[in-house]
């Protein structure tokens, strides 16, 4: 018998006290899908969601009853969130799909906890854990845990023909749990039905994708998602570019101890291109800040193969440091690789250590003048005045930033009176 009744989690007041409260006068509660799967693969325990065959409208009562906070949070899908103590509990009453179009699904109340189950997508989301702590398994997900195989419940192609976006999580599952191949059925299924991803959001795709990218290690299952031709139908833009460089990159995070960034791994598979980056950002309908990312590293300049401190300065006041820093992370990423069997390419990526540093720790100078500085020296608001601004700041940069206020001053007069 499998139990997590020892785990710390589940020993927990305010779960206890969830499940004690559902499981009362009849009702049946179980701690279901991804914190039963974690605890089972070791993992550490996030969020907890809990199964009832109690109805929305009987757990809010319950809850309000026993003074416990109620939100209502997808009560038409039967979920209602209650909170002890600053922890939610995801509460959901038992489901089946009575209709599916690939993007949503409509339905109906239960109390079979096998329905229930077979409605899912994979067999490791499909275990519950009941108030002893003891492993329900309707869907045999444990053998998937132990052998750590992502597998769709039942039939592949009918799980995914109910949400679409299956497709994305079944890679994004093996990313994060699986191991070897993936489950060919799975695959199968996938390839078939990859044209239908189109049919999405962008809003969920990106999601989805963004959330594979952020896996430890996404590598072997962008591999697959190429291999079958998803990675092409929701990013063309890895088409011609290749994967290559994300085992480069992933090896370099874990040497260099780099936090995981999903959009330095997206960089690493897409070409430095503004617009095609614009019009891919747009097309996900990214975030501001997601986007930016992109379009800063694309527009970024080159790394000459040598330049100076004082050279590398200068470009960081020119352009985004943000940027940079990608362009040197991949760089840096693809040299360690390259240094394994060339002299040449351990000396590069230990300069591209160097400027990466200094760029991490880039403080922007301040300009020390304004525009008001060179109206009072006598030249009247307009388009000169940025001209001339603009031609101070070159001579500043020009000279590593060390011309102060009062020489800049000097020159500006020098400036107007000659124009005089």
């Amino acid at each position: 018998m499998t139990s997590v009744a020892e785990q710390d989690w589940f020993r927990g007041a305010s779960l206890k006290t969830v499940l004690a409260l559902l499981n009362a006068d009849g009702g049946e509660a179980r701690v279901a899908g991804g914190a039963v799967r974690s605890a089972l693969m070791g993992l550490a325990v996030a969020d907890v969601d809990i199964a009832t065959t109690l109805l929305p409208e009987e757990v809010v009562a319950r809850a309000e009853k026993a003074g416990i906070k109620a939100v209502p949070t997808g009560i038409e899908h039967g979920t209602v969130t209650l909170v002890i103590e600053g922890q939610p509990f995801e509460v959901t009453t038992l489901r089946k799909d009575v209709e599916t179009d690939g993007r949503h699904a409509k339905v109906a109340f239960g109390t079979d906890w096998q329905a229930d189950a077979e409605r899912r997508d994979l067999t490791i989301n499909a275990l519950y854990a009941d108030a002893d702590g003891t492993v329900i398994d309707l869907v045999e997900g444990l053998a998937d845990i132990e052998t750590r195989t992502i597998r769709f419940i039942g039939d592949a192609a009918t799980r995914i023909a109910e949400d679409y976006l299956r497709i994305l999580r079944f890679f994004r599952f093996f990313a994060y749990y699986g191991h070897g191949r993936p489950d060919a059925d799975g695959l199968r299924a996938c390839a078939r039905a990859k044209e239908k991803l189109a049919t999405l959001s962008a809003e969920r795709v990106w999601s989805e994708t963004k959330k594979l990218l952020a896996a430890k290690d996404p590598s072997r299952a962008l591999l697959w998602m190429r291999q079958v031709g998803v990675l092409t139908e929701i990013l063309p833009e890895t088409e011609k570019w290749g994967i290559d460089g994300i085992h480069g990159l992933v090896a370099a995070e874990a040497a260099l101890s780099w936090a995981v960034d999903p959009m330095l791994r997206l960089a690493a598979i897409v070409p430095p291109d503004r617009d095609r980056m614009e019009a891919m950002a747009k097309r996900l309908k990214m975030s501001k800040a997601d986007a930016g990312k992109l379009i800063a590293w694309a527009e970024a300049p080159s790394l000459p193969d040598e330049i100076t401190d004082v050279g590398f300065d200068r470009m960081l006041y020119r352009n985004d440091v943000e940027g940079i820093i990608t362009r040197l992370r991949l760089a840096l990423a693809s040299a360690r690789v390259a240094a394994e069997d060339d002299p040449m390419a351990m000396r590069k990526s230990a300069r591209l250590s160097v400027l990466l540093k200094r760029a991490e720790t880039y403080q922007r100078p301040v300009f020390p003048l304004q525009g008001a500085d060179v109206m009072t020296a006598g030249v009247p608001a307009g388009k000169r005045v940025g001209e001339i601004l603009g031609q101070l700041e070159d001579f500043w940069v020009e000279r590593n930033f060390t011309p102060d206020r009062d020489s800049l001053k000097s020159r500006l007069d020098a400036i107007v009176s000659e124009a005089g």
